[in-house]
């Protein structure tokens, strides 16, 4: 049998928090960890004296088991080698690695393992999958029912079962349309040892989701939510599922700036078009923006804390 994903993390509820770029800051992902799940603090493109910021945040902000999401086809491999530096000599080994997609070299695996960090890997198809679990990490499962950047083009279920099949002894998690105890359910039936959330943690009170964002998912329907690879700025080449807005209806708009955000205290133009998504730190047109949305929607009326989030799932999923 595979071991859970709460024995595999030390913590009490088998719960991932989907470290999202910018939504996903310190404060989220400490909450969710001090409420017994795994938080996951968005690296993104940080690097130097930002990221450090954000990693100083998180280990002081909880002592419990607590993660770090990086993206390797973003920001490349001598990068992301210098995103992994930082972590594994800035943070105590509590902090597990989480990463996006594949990354090119398995040398990349190799040295996370090495340090004695547990390492945790979203995919989107069953070869990556395998190949993540032959070097030790966490397979977690995307379905294309996700909100954000797309990995694979299976539902939810589907890949888990197939990943089981092939993976007997693999620590797998189900990722997308989540936003239910009873869909968590489902997705351990088809094989799932825990559950990754994205959506249901972008309302929650510590989530770093504009106000407009948070009431918009609030509000929606899986009918307002559409698959394109409009918002390339920043991401190109990777469709992802958002809400639907007069730019994914019209993407023959003109590439203007729409707006501004600030990301660790430094000021950035957000174009239309562009993949950030709008944070409490962003003004403008935010309609237009980016708003990153899974099909869990559908079961998702409120913005509540995140501890609320993680205690509403804890009599589903298996504890440590």
């Amino acid at each position: 049998m595979p071991s859970t994903l709460a024995a595999m993390l030390g913590i009490d509820v088998g719960l991932l928090q989907s470290g999202m770029g910018g939504v996903a800051g310190a404060d989220l992902a400490c909450a969710v960890s001090n409420a017994g799940a795994a938080g996951c603090a968005g690296g993104y493109k940080l690097v130097d004296a930002a990221l450090s910021a954000m990693l100083e945040r998180l280990a002081t902000g909880t002592d419990r088991p607590v993660g770090v999401n990086l993206i390797p086809e973003v920001v490349g491999p001598d990068e992301l080698d210098h995103q992994i530096t930082q972590v594994l000599d800035e943070t105590p080994e509590r902090v597990y690695l989480s990463l996006f997609g594949m990354p090119e070299d398995d040398a990349v695996f190799k040295r996370i393992v090495a340090a004695g960090r547990q390492l945790v890997v979203q995919i989107g198809t069953v070869e990556d999958g395998v190949h993540a679990a032959e070097r030790g990490a966490v397979v977690v499962a995307q379905g294309i029912e996700a909100g954000g950047h797309l990995l694979g083009t299976s539902q939810r279920d589907e890949l888990v079962a197939a990943l089981r099949a092939e993976l007997p002894d693999t620590c797998l998690v189900a990722s997308g349309g989540i936003g239910s105890p009873d869909e968590a359910a489902r997705a351990l039936a088809a094989g799932a040892d825990g559950v990754l959330l994205g959506t249901a943690f972008v309302v929650a009170h510590e989530s770093r989701a504009h106000a407009y964002f948070k009431a918009a998912v609030t509000a929606a329907d899986q009918a307002d939510t559409v698959i394109t690879d409009v918002y390339e700025i920043g991401w190109p080449g990777r469709r992802h599922r958002v809400l639907a807005t007069a730019v994914t209806s019209d993407p023959e708009q003109a590439k203007k700036f729409i707006g501004k955000t600030v990301v660790e205290g430094k000021p950035y133009l957000v174009p239309r078009f562009s993949s950030a998504v709008p944070t409490d730190a962003t003004t403008g047109r935010i309609e237009e923006m980016a708003m990153y949305c899974g099909q869990s929607c559908s079961a998702i009326s409120s913005e509540i804390s995140a501890a609320d989030v993680v205690a509403a799932y804890a009599h589903v999923l298996p504890g440590a």
